[in-house]
Formats: C-alpha cells, structure tokens, sequence
C-alpha cells in the first residue's frame, strides 16, 4: 500500500451554496446564485494539504451515488490519496452553505455517510506510516477516537480539529491528542466543558479581553501537548509547554469566501509539520498563508492554494517556500 506522511481522516460534503446580499432573518425570502462544490472538512483539510506538495491521503464515507465518481476523478486530477467506503442505504453528506457580500458564512450540514465511517474502513497500514494523522468531529466519533489512538501508539503527531463541536464529545479523546485546533467558539465551548477546565460563563468576548499570559495558562489546563487557536482575521494563539506565540493573519487580501479557511489552516499546517520536521510554529505560519489564500476564492476545497501560488504569495513577502 502506497504511503503518505500526512493521512486526514474524515468528512466529505457536497457543497451546496447560496449568495445573497445580507443573511435572511426567520420569515424572510431573498434572491441568491446556487452554486455547488466539494467540501466536508476531512476533504477540504487533505486538499488544502496535498496541494501543498506534501504527500496526503483522505479516507472517508459517501453514499453509493454519482457524486462518489465525481470525487474519485477530483482525487485523481490532484494527484491525492483517496481511501473512499461506499455505504449502502445513505446519501452523500451535504452542506448547505448560506454567504454574505462581505465573505461571512452560515452553514448547516447533514452528515449522512460520514456518520457511518467505521475503523475498519481505515487502514491500519496507513495510520502506522503516517507522520501526521488529522482527525475532526464531523464524521463518526468512534471512527475519529480509532484513528488517533492508532496514530499516538504508531509515533505519529495526531491533530484534532473539534469542529464542529458536538454534545456528545468524548472529552477522554484529548489524551490521544498532540496538537489540537479550535477556533474561537469551540474554544469557548471547550473550556466551558471540559473536566478541570470548565468555566462556565466563558465567552468569545472574554477570551479576546485575556492578556496572552493568562490564555496561555487556560490552554495549558487541557493537558494538551499543544493548543492553537485560530482567530480568524487575528491571526492564532500558540500555547505549548515551553511558551506561548500569536501569530498575525496576513494583511491586504479581499474577502471573497471564508467557507474553508480553518480547514485551509489546517491542512496548511499538517503540511508544514512534515516540511519543518515537526516545528510547530513554522508550520503555523505555513497554515496561516494557505488559509489567507483560500478566503480569497469562492468556494471551499477548489479555493485551496496550489504550491505555486503558495510560493509566489510568500516570495511576495519575503518568505521562502
């Protein structure tokens, strides 16, 4: 079985979006263009990897229809890994994707096949020879707890992106866990739930007044290895053992679609772990430049940068790729 240092273990959507003006309030009909892609963050996260350069394979669940062929042709035409199970009796996920003019989204998905991701449907093989193994919540819970603990017993870094957020999150699950990657209202969600953490009257606007000194004590009460939360046109928060680092988003790009930005840091920094030899903070920086590229395309995985762009995107700037 052909290897891969980064394996992403998880969703994939169709993409179904809709552009208006503003976000219609409860009782109101407006006028928008239908447009469809690929998405689920598992998908979006191996593209945003792949594209990259860095070898990267996608395992995850659709249902038996025409969309299954027309991502295997995608995968193909990318040059990326792609270890799909057909589920019988269970349409593809799908995302229905409401976006503003100024780039800002709402989104509602119906999870379908993803939720029938078991771990026999993962190679074992895969997950052993990985450097880096990705998970997120938007697949089968007990499929996501297999491959990570598969991943930490093989000496593989295992990232979890807990997107979106579930009530039924198995807290036990961050002891499997080397680098996790919330945003902001996960964090938020995180710190109100988790055991020896819980703070339950945290909010987004408390989290933003924190000096990085008393944010980075709250990451280390996780018991994480490495916390990194992304914050949007802020950049993200670093938070490891040895100290804490913000690092800044980057300036000057129009807005087009943030459908897939955390996704694109994501896969961006899985890519960088395995470039700088498990140096988080250049990887960072990596997935900070792939998801400032992404806003600025419509859509979610056809927005991820490709490598050359990447390369002239940070010669611009001074930096090598």
């Amino acid at each position: 079985m052909p290897t891969s240092p980064v394996v992403v273990v998880g969703s994939i959507m169709q993409d179904l979006s809709l552009a208006c003006a503003e976000f219609p309030v409860a009782g109101q009909t407006l006028l928008g263009r239908l447009s469809a892609g690929q998405g689920g963050k598992g998908s979006n996260q191996a593209i945003a990897c792949g594209r990259t350069g860095v070898g990267t394979t996608f395992v995850g669940a659709m249902g038996r229809d025409p969309y299954a062929t027309q991502v295997a042709a995608f995968y193909r035409r990318e040059g990326i890994g792609c270890r799909i199970a057909l589920k019988r009796g269970v349409a593809t996920g799908t995302a229905i994707i409401l976006l503003n003019r100024r780039g800002q989204n709402m989104i509602v998905i119906e999870p379908g096949a993803n939720m029938r991701l078991a771990p026999s449907d993962i190679p074992t093989a895969l997950l052993r020879r990985a450097r880096v193994v990705v998970a997120q919540l938007e697949a089968n819970p007990v499929a996501t707890a297999h491959a990570l603990r598969t991943a930490r017993r093989a000496g593989a870094m295992a990232l979890l992106n807990p997107a979106p957020m579930r009530d039924d999150f198995d807290f036990g699950l961050l002891k499997h866990v080397d680098i996790l990657v919330p945003n902001e209202s996960e964090f938020v969600a995180l710190v109100k739930q988790v055991p020896g953490v819980r703070k339950r009257n945290f909010s987004e606007k408390a989290l933003h007044r924190m000096r990085p000194a008393a944010l980075h004590a709250l990451c280390r009460r996780f018991g994480v290895p490495t916390l990194i939360i992304t914050l949007g046109s802020k950049g993200c928060f670093i938070s490891q053992s040895n100290g804490y680092q913000s690092i800044p988003a980057y300036k000057g790009l129009r807005v087009v679609d943030t459908t897939g930005a955390g996704d694109a840091f994501c896969g961006g920094l899985a890519a960088g772990l395995v470039r700088h030899k498990g140096e988080v903070i250049a990887a960072a920086r990596l997935g900070t430049a792939v998801a400032a590229l992404s806003i600025a395309k419509p859509g979610a995985a056809a927005a991820m940068p490709t490598r050359m762009e990447l390369a002239r995107f940070l010669k611009k700037r001074g930096s090598v790729f």
